[in-house]
């Protein structure tokens, strides 16, 4: 069993009238359990092309496709790194038609996911590149993959 946590910690000096000082930290879980960490794990390094073609809309990128279906209904966490220098380059992160925040450069996100395999109501984790090409880290923490019968067996 591995031991997953993530921590988040957020200080400020000057932005309310008093110093800001956050703090939680969480234990990364498989589904209906509070003993078993999470022991699977997907990374890659991408490099997501702004792809314009004049029509001033770039395309988005499935990173984590709803095809995923070893991965519905489980405990699924997503982190995407948005590692470009160029602060006026971002990403806009979307799951199906909802836009789900922008990372700029060195701007980083972390968040709970769930896949539903509805074809037509689909969730994949989506990414597309704004104002520049952009490359980007990202990891899925998962609860495993279970291997399906092959349909023509």
């Amino acid at each position: 069993m591995a031991t997953t946590t993530a921590t988040i910690t957020l200080n400020s000096a000057d932005l309310l009238s008093d110093n800001l000082s956050l703090s939680a930290t969480t234990t990364l879980y498989k589904d209906n359990t509070t003993a078993t960490g999470l022991d699977e794990f997907r990374m890659e390094r991408l490099e997501i092309p702004i792809d314009d073609y004049g029509g001033g809309t770039a395309k988005q990128y499935d990173i984590i496709p709803n095809s995923a279906a070893a991965l519905a209904g489980g405990s699924n966490y997503v982190y995407i790194a948005n590692k470009n220098t160029n602060d006026t380059h971002y990403i806009i992160i979307s799951i199906k038609d909802d836009v789900i925040g922008r990372l700029y450069a060195g701007d980083w996100a972390f968040f709970p996911w769930s896949c539903h395999l509805n074809a037509t109501a689909g969730s994949a984790v989506e990414v597309q590149a704004k104002e520049g090409t952009a490359i980007i880290e990202y990891a899925l923490f998962h609860d495993g993959e279970t291997l399906t019968e092959s349909a023509d067996a």
